[in-house]
């Protein structure tokens, strides 16, 4: 049986947010399992979680000792977009910290490189169409999303990315999540998904990326 680890990341808090899904979600799936991966073949799948603070310097040193620890073979991001609709799958992390506010650190870089010696951008490894279909599917309110912005969130995605573009066989990606609300009927100025929506859409995130880490295929990635 071939075993798989999976690292979930989520942020610790955010202002004025009671409940916050990037920290909910991941317990919360890693607490309930994926349920039936009978179709994903043989393989055992062990799910990591870890909680990061919104912080330019700190939140990826953590990721990547919570990647090392297990030896993971796919990791998935997770933040929060405060006026998104529904669940936002990012395409790119660009090489740009640009903080209209402070992190937890009090720290506001002004339109700096995260890597100076790095590209301009990268483009996720997750099989986007296939998620995109699945969310279709369960009735999952969703979109892409060009990129992460330029606060934390953009920083942790690119520190992700450029450390995964060094390795053999590693997927990740980002997913950003709306507010948790108490309805996901759709209407003019609704935001946000109920909390079990959302840990839906993550357990698909995680289905999909598991069988395309099994079975790689081109038509599965959407980036355009």
């Amino acid at each position: 049986m071939k075993q798989l680890n999976v690292v979930i990341s989520g942020f610790d808090h955010y202002d004025d947010v009671s409940v916050n899904p990037s920290y909910e979600v991941p317990k919360a799936l890693a607490d309930q399992g994926l349920g039936d991966i009978g179709a994903l073949g043989d393989v055992n799948v062990a799910i990591h979680t870890v909680s990061l603070p919104v912080s330019f310097a700190n939140a990826w040193p953590l990721l990547l000792e919570s990647i090392e620890a297990v030896h993971a073979d796919i990791i998935i991001a997770t933040g929060l977009k405060h006026a998104a609709r529904g669940v936002m799958l990012e395409r790119c992390a660009t090489n740009l910290m640009d903080a209209a506010r402070p992190d937890i650190d009090n720290m506001t870089p002004s339109r700096e490189p995260i890597d100076p010696e790095g590209p301009a951008a990268y483009w996720t490894r997750l099989p986007l169409r296939s998620i995109m279909r699945d969310f279709t599917r369960d009735g999952i309110p969703s979109t892409l999303s060009s990129d992460a912005g330029t606060f934390v969130c953009n920083s942790l995605f690119y520190n992700l990315l450029n450390w995964t573009s060094r390795q053999e066989r590693v997927l990740s990606g980002f997913v950003s999540f709306p507010q948790v609300s108490a309805t996901s009927v759709a209407g003019v100025g609704r935001h946000g998904l109920p909390l079990e929506r959302q840990i839906d859409a993550c357990r698909d995130v995680v289905r999909e990326t598991i069988g395309y880490y099994l079975k790689p295929s081109s038509s599965d990635i959407l980036i355009d």
